[in-house]
């Protein structure tokens, strides 16, 4: 188990949570804009073992920090071979030190539908069964609908009786840590339906339900069909609906014993995802492979977004310094050395980016954002420097201010993309 591949030295370190891009999915849904797509197994193997030599590359860089949390998302990790999630963890092991307080939480996407049997073989067993040998504790289904008939317009390749049958099958081996992601304010879809597949899920007794709103993206079949010059864009619910939807998300799932602690998540008491917190908390965090996304002592960066690309620059073995770096630091912190010049979108924030986005980031849970928390990183008191904004949203009901919290009312929570571009200086 991965847990094991390292002990802490028992000195302070900072706390870093690691993302996993597994870039391969067996067909692209119809609402899809991540970064993936079907691939044959020459790709995969090409991959994921540039992916291993990326991970490797930090083997001595990465002592300053702790990881306490693990996500291998996609594109659909679990279409792939068992033994690449299983060495991709073996490595991960090597090359960074892992938290040994019982809380490290390894989380990794899967997909009805991809774990299917073949030849007689129990696949979706023998995959559950490698992942958890493996260290794996948490698993995220990507369900989105209860009804078979969203399901196909989504284009998502399982029915939910596939979905009931591999949930089962975690349960029966052990995992008792599950998220389920739900969609709603789909084409067509009634408040009714949405509600049937909330009490379908919620009577599974899951311990973590993620339910968002369909986001009709670019580039997509379903922008062709429902944006702004989409033929069918009236059969997306109304604002006023998907407000709805907001609202009796929160009145069955709470009846369930579930609670809301950010915009679109829901968990059973001590199940919140520690590594989605870490989003919205300003911790650092390190993507590895494909188009991955960091951020590290207050610097973004992405890598690319080239299959041929990521692989070929790997292989190279570049020794390459981040010669795109800028910052006004006289130090680069050896972390943020980029080994393969595979990096992308490399931005050191400012002061006011770094106030904006724990404002924006830090308001989206439940629990708001705390005033001493912002004096005491930014030395500035977020009263003084927001006065006029906050009375504003509070005698409007978006915002409550409590002593030393601030957090989103329900109709701001339902409104929230205009409330929290309120607090972007520009």
């Amino acid at each position: 188990m991965i847990q094991e591949n390292k002990k802490n030295s028992g000195t302070w370190k900072k706390d870093l949570r690691l993302y996993i891009h597994v870039p391969f999915c067996i067909r692209k849904c119809e609402y899809c804009d991540f970064l993936s797509g079907p691939a044959n197994e020459k790709n995969i193997k090409a991959y994921f073992e540039a992916l291993y030599k990326e991970i490797r590359s930090y083997k001595d860089r990465a002592r300053d920090y702790s990881v306490s949390s693990v996500f291998i998302g996609g594109g659909t990790p679990s279409c792939v071979d068992s033994d690449y999630i299983t060495n991709t963890l073996k490595e991960l092991g090597e090359a960074f030190d892992f938290n040994n307080d019982n809380k490290l939480e390894i989380t990794i996407e899967v997909n009805p539908g991809t774990m299917q049997v073949t030849n007689g073989s129990d696949i979706d067993r023998d995959k559950l069964i490698a992942y958890k040998k493996a260290g794996i504790n948490r698993l995220s289904f990507g369900l989105q609908s209860s009804h078979d008939h969203e399901l196909r317009l989504l284009g998502r390749i399982h029915s939910y009786s596939e979905f009931k049958e591999n949930y089962r099958i975690a349960r029966e081996l052990g995992f008792n840590n599950i998220n389920i992601d739900l969609m709603s304010a789909l084409p067509d879809q009634s408040i009714a339906s949405w509600e049937e597949t909330l009490i379908s899920i919620a009577e599974l007794n899951p311990e973590h339900i993620s339910a968002y709103s369909l986001i009709i993206e670019e580039g997509t079949p379903f922008y062709d069909l429902y944006g702004p010059e989409g033929k069918s864009q009236d059969r997306l619910p109304s604002e006023d609906i998907d407000r709805l939807i907001y609202s009796r998300t929160k009145e069955i799932l709470s009846a369930y014993g579930y609670r809301r602690y950010e915009i679109s998540n829901y968990a059973k008491e001590g199940y919140e995802s520690s590594h989605n917190k870490a989003y919205w908390e300003g911790v650092s965090y390190l993507g590895l492979g494909l188009g991955s996304s960091s951020y590290i002592e207050n610097t973004r960066f992405k890598n690319t977004r080239l299959l041929d690309e990521y692989i070929e620059q790997i292989n190279s073995n570049h020794n390459n310094i981040m010669s795109t770096y800028s910052s006004s630091k006289s130090h680069i912190n050896e972390f943020l050395l980029d080994k393969f010049g595979i990096r992308r979108d490399i931005i050191s924030l400012t002061k006011n980016q770094q106030i904006e986005e724990f404002m924006y980031l830090g308001l989206r849970k439940t629990e708001g954002v705390s005033k001493s928390d912002f004096l005491n990183r930014f030395g500035l008191s977020m009263d003084e420097l927001y006065n006029d904004l906050l009375v504003s949203l509070s005698k409007d009901k978006l915002i409550l201010i409590d002593d030393d919290k601030i957090k989103l009312t329900d109709y701001g929570i339902d409104i929230s993309n205009r409330v929290l571009a309120e607090f972007l200086f520009e």
